[in-house]
């Protein structure tokens, strides 16, 4: 049987919120940067989107359906590419209809939703599986979180929403001597097959390809197939995932990644010892070699490996903390322009724009980043999210008074009169005083013979 090759590819951009002053609270509940926003994604998807489906649609095709692909893609950047660019859905749509692409599942938002709300995690990506339906014509049937978290308590939601596989990150404090070049499973929910990414191969592509002080620079397709062969000598499956802006705007084309992935499928497939597949694929070949034990949250982010490149100071975790604090009253009201906010405002970029690591990973988290300080992303965003807050509150107040105007307006109810009793009845209540009635007659006219006796005497 041959060895496993698995690529996946995250497709995302936020809605990125415009400068919000203290003095708009209140005032203008517009927060998104429009311009900006459609800005950034017109330029990425001409730099990376559009020639990089073109190229693996073209692979497929040579390669005669041997190339398989994995993506996921926020319900956000959908709605993105709906408004700014709808040709990218379609090139989107065109690999679909090769039966070579797998759409995996996410949150719709690309949210930490699950490491805050259940509800709101499940509810989620229940949105987002209805959107891949809709724009593609597919049910997701494998999962991958954003950013790659992951837990035993996570794996367990995902596996009672019926989920088989899913992503996550190989991070090496919770694998110790062991390879991600396996398959697991969840610890909590054996059913659950986890895939883990193979850090070093995936940033060779992702960091290292155009670095020109990078000692093995540069990357040639047979070097790369020669360390993925090393890699899993002795094992099952490679996991190469990867940010897709990594083609053409991480690694300009300039840089010769597109010829790169041009030829590295051909490479390859005519080595024949390794094969190409998708998430769920890989499943159903390879058994899982034991269970995976992930207490705490792991992702794919910074040296790490952890969530603390978004909830690692208390900058972030104030704003977190304060954004879920108003799900409850949100599950009291039926609006839509608030849930969608609340939707919006819960993209885990917002939180990533208040890191304060500025050594190993620094660089990392000022891409796409439009502010200048970390605490510049804080201000702003609460100052959006106490207009938010205060819209959430003004519409509790309205429901309360159009609830209790409803209930003033319903009729009184009377109290049921009581029945009379049937004529029947009521005679066989008051026979019995007529009999007492006749029993004390003779008494009478016993005393008036007496009397008569009396007076004749």
């Amino acid at each position: 049987m041959k060895k496993s090759l698995c690529l996946y590819f995250q497709v995302h951009q936020p809605a990125r919120l415009r400068l919000y002053r203290f003095f708009d609270i209140g005032k203008d509940s517009h927060y998104y940067d429009d311009f900006a926003n459609r800005t950034i994604l017109r330029r990425v998807a001409q730099k990376c989107y559009l020639p990089m489906n073109a190229l693996l649609l073209e692979q497929i095709n040579e390669n005669k359906g041997q190339l398989k692909v994995a993506f996921s893609i926020s319900g956000t950047v959908l709605e993105q590419f709906d408004r700014y660019a709808p040709e990218v859905i379609e090139s989107f749509r065109k690999l679909a209809a090769t039966g070579c692409v797998e759409f995996l599942s996410e949150t719709y938002y690309h949210s930490l939703a699950a490491l805050a709300s259940e509800s709101e995690f499940k509810h989620q990506v229940l949105k987002h599986k209805a959107a891949i339906e809709h724009y593609f014509g597919v049910t997701p049937t494998a999962f991958r979180n954003t950013e790659l978290i992951y837990s035993d308590a996570i794996g367990e939601m995902v596996h009672e929403m019926g989920f088989k596989t899913m992503l996550t990150e190989g991070a090496k404090h919770v694998l110790g001597w062991k390879s991600p070049n396996f398959v697991y499973n969840c610890a909590q929910a054996s059913g659950l097959k986890l895939l883990l990414k193979n850090s070093s191969l995936s940033d060779d592509i992702a960091f290292r390809f155009s670095d020109k002080g990078w000692s093995d620079y540069p990357l040639t397709c047979e070097k790369y197939l020669s360390w993925i062969k090393s890699a899993a000598q002795n094992e099952e499956i490679v996991n190469l995932f990867m940010d897709y802006e990594t083609f053409g705007e991480h690694q300009k084309a300039q840089s010769g990644i597109f010829d790169f992935m041009k030829f590295l499928p051909q490479t390859v497939i005519a080595d024949g010892e390794f094969e190409f597949v998708t998430p769920s694929q890989a499943a159903k070949k390879h058994r899982s070699v034991g269970d995976l034990d992930v207490p705490d949250p792991i992702s794919w982010a910074d040296e790490e490996r952890d969530v603390t490149a978004w909830l690692g100071n208390e900058l972030q975790n104030e704003a977190f903390s304060k954004l879920y604090h108003q799900a409850e009253k949100l599950a009291i009201l039926n609006d839509e322009a608030l849930w969608a906010d609340f939707g919006h405002l819960q993209e885990s970029d917002h939180f990533y724009y208040m890191c304060t690591k500025f050594f190993s990973d620094g660089a990392v988290h000022k891409y796409f980043n439009p502010y200048d300080t970390p605490y510049e992303a804080f201000i702003n965003y609460m100052n959006v999210l106490s207009d938010f807050i205060l819209r959430v509150d003004d519409a509790i107040s309205i429901s309360d008074v159009n609830f209790a105007a409803a209930k003033a307006e319903e009729p009184v109810k009377k109290a049921p009169a009581k029945k009379a009793a049937p004529a029947k009845k009521a005679a066989e209540k008051k026979a019995p005083a007529k009999k007492t009635a006749e029993k004390k007659a003779p008494a009478k006219k016993t005393t008036a013979k007496k009397a008569s006796a009396k007076k004749s005497e």
